[in-house]
C-alpha cells in the first residue's frame, strides 16, 4: 500500500497541532505501510517527502489562491498512489483533486473546521469562502473523514449534514511520550524570566481567537498576587489580534508582577521545562476540536485547566488529571461565550483553586501522564489509522 499524505505543514515548518500530528503520524505509521508525504514549503531533505511552493504566477494573490496553486501541483503528483490522506482546507483541495483526477480513495483529517473559525475573515478575507468551498467539497465527496475526537465529529456532522454518518470515525491525537516527558531544570527556567519557587500557570498557544487568549489576560487580573502567568504565545493570526494582546499583558503587568511574555518558539527542552516546572497549564480555548497542546502538558506531569468544549473533555479527566470550565457559547460559529464575564470568572476561580494546593496540582499531573501512556500513545494512533485504510480500499 502506498499512501500519499498531503499536509501544508510538515518539520521543520510546523505552526501549529495539525503539524505535529502529521509528524508523529507519519514516523508511527512509515514501516508498516509506504508513505509519501507532499507538504507546502522549502525542501526538507527526508526520503519519500515533496515539499511545492506556490506557482509563480499566484505571488502576492490572496492566500486561498496560494493554496489552490499549490494544491494543484500536489494533486498532479499523487499519481500512483493507492489512497490519499489530506489534513485541514491547505490540503483538502489536493485530495480531492487526486481522488477525481487518478480515481483513488481520498480521506480526510478534521483538525478544525472552517464553519466554526469565522474569524478566519479577518485573515483571508474573501479567500475565507474559498477556503470553506474547499473544505465542504473535500468533506462530502470523501471516502472516509477522520475526526481527532468524539466532539469534533459532533461538529463535523452539525457543519456537514450531508454526510453520511458512518464515513466519519474517531481517531484521537496522540503524544510522543519519549520526547514529551518531565525536565526539571531550575537554572533553565530562571533564564528565561521564570521563578520555579512560585506557583504557576503556563499558557501554550498561537495568537489566534480560537485560543480565548484575551479572556486569559482578564482571569489572569484576578488570581492571587504570588501567582507568575507565563505566556509562551506566538504567530498571530492578524495584527489586530496580536494588538488586543500586547494591550491586555502591558495592563496585567501594570497590576502585578511574574508575567512573562515568550513571544519566540520554544525549543522541545525548554518547553518540557516550562511544563515540568508550572503548577497548572491551561488551555481557554474557545474552540479547540482536541488540542494536542494539553497531551503535551501532561505528558510532562503538568496539571491541565481546560475549557470544557470541544475535544478537552475527552483529553481531561475532570479532577483527576486537571479541571474542566463551564462554558456556554453562542451557536453562530464563533464560540464566543454567551456570558465572557461569567467565563473569565469560572476561569479565574478554578485556576486559583488548583494553584492553592499544590500537592493536589501535583497528583492530577502524575495522574495526567499515566492518562497519556494508556490512551494517545502514537503506535496505537498509527495502527488505527492503517486500519482504516485498508477497510476503505477493501470497500
Amino acid at each position: 500500500m502506498r499512501v500519499d499524505l498531503l499536509t501544508r505543514e510538515y518539520p521543520p515548518e510546523i505552526y501549529g497541532g495539525a503539524g505535529v500530528h502529521v509528524a508523529e503520524l507519519v514516523a508511527a505509521m512509515r514501516g508498516e505501510i509506504d508513505v509519501t508525504v507532499r507538504c507546502f514549503g522549502e525542501e526538507r531533505g527526508e526520503a519519500d517527502t515533496f515539499a511545492y511552493q506556490v506557482p509563480s504566477e499566484l505571488a502576492g494573490a490572496n492566500g486561498a489562491l496560494t493554496t489552490l496553486g499549490t494544491d494543484l501541483l500536489m494533486a498532479q503528483d499523487a499519481a500512483g498512489a493507492d489512497l490519499v490522506h489530506s489534513h485541514t482546507w491547505y490540503a483538502n483541495g489536493a485530495g480531492h483533486l487526486a481522488k477525481l483526477l487518478h480515481g483513488i480513495p481520498h480521506i480526510v483529517s478534521a483538525h478544525s473546521l472552517e464553519p466554526l473559525r469565522p474569524w478566519k475573515a479577518e485573515q483571508l478575507g474573501g479567500g475565507y469562502r474559498v477556503s470553506s468551498w474547499i473544505e465542504k467539497t473535500a468533506f462530502e465527496a470523501a471516502d472516509a473523514v477522520i475526526a481527532v475526537s468524539n466532539g469534533m465529529r459532533r461538529d463535523i456532522l452539525r457543519s456537514y449534514p450531508a454526510l453520511d454518518e458512518s464515513r466519519v470515525h474517531t481517531i484521537y491525537n496522540g503524544i510522543d511520550l519519549d520526547a514529551w516527558k518531565p525536565v526539571h531544570d531550575d537554572e533553565l527556567v530562571r533564564s528565561m524570566g521564570i521563578d520555579p519557587t512560585r506557583p504557576s500557570v503556563v499558557f501554550v498557544g498561537r495568537i489566534t481567537r480560537q485560543k480565548g487568549l484575551p479572556y486569559l489576560l482578564r482571569a489572569a487580573s484576578l488570581l492571587p498576587p504570588e501567582v507568575q502567568l507565563v505566556l509562551c504565545a506566538g504567530a498571530p493570526d492578524t495584527p489586530e489580534i496580536l494588538a488586543e494582546v500586547e494591550a491586555g499583558v502591558r495592563e496585567l503587568q501594570k497590576e502585578r508582577s511574574g508575567v512573562v511574555w515568550i513571544d519566540r518558539l520554544l525549543p522541545r527542552r525548554e518547553l518540557c521545562a516550562v511544563l515540568t516546572a508550572a503548577t497548572t497549564f491551561v488551555c481557554p480555548s474557545v474552540y479547540e476540536p482536541l488540542g494536542i497542546v494539553n497531551l503535551e502538558a501532561m505528558a510532562c506531569g503538568a496539571a491541565v485547566v481546560g475549557t470544557a468544549t470541544g475535544g478537552i473533555p475527552e483529553v481531561v479527566d475532570d479532577t483527576v488529571t486537571g479541571r474542566l470550565v463551564p462554558i456556554e457559547q453562542v451557536t453562530d460559529g464563533t464560540g464566543t461565550p454567551v456570558n465572557p464575564d461569567t467565563f473569565v470568572a469560572d476561569l479565574a476561580a478554578t485556576l486559583t483553586a488548583v494553584v492553592s494546593d499544590q500537592d493536589a496540582a501535583a497528583a492530577m499531573g502524575a495522574a495526567g501522564r499515566i492518562r497519556a501512556e494508556r490512551e494517545f500513545s502514537w503506535e496505537r494512533i498509527g495502527s488505527e489509522t492503517i486500519a482504516l485504510y485498508r477497510s476503505v480500499l477493501a470497500r
